[in-house]
């Protein structure tokens, strides 16, 4: 991952977070969606899956991942990296702007 990349994206991704990502199978046409939605134990909860694009979207490629985020989550998540860790974690987001989080990693609060 260069220096620019990490400028231009707002998530990056691990080599093992793109490894876990090629295992999924999802429909023809979808997109890895990233986002942010209320709830959790801390205030926010990420949203990782598969989805259709939508007109709002900003789209972003990094470390040979396209995927989409929405305006409003991009603000929480810029300069997040996305890493997998294998066994019972999954999906780590490693936030800077989050201020706190849960135990699990799935939820997180910021100012």
């Amino acid at each position: 991952m260069s220096l620019d990349e990490r400028i231009d994206t707002p998530v990056t991704f691990t080599d093992a977070a793109v490894k876990a990502l090629q295992t999924f199978d999802h429909e023809p046409g979808l997109v890895l969606r990233i986002g942010v939605k209320g709830g959790g134990c801390t205030g926010f909860l990420y949203d990782l899956a598969f989805d259709d694009a939508r007109e709002y979207d900003h789209h972003y490629t990094h470390n040979g991942v396209a995927y989409v985020i929405d305006p409003v989550s991009e603000r929480y998540v810029h300069g997040t990296v996305l890493d997998y860790i294998t066994g019972l974690q999954g999906f780590h987001f490693h936030n800077p702007n989050a201020i706190g989080s849960c135990g699990c990693g799935k939820s997180f609060n910021v100012e």
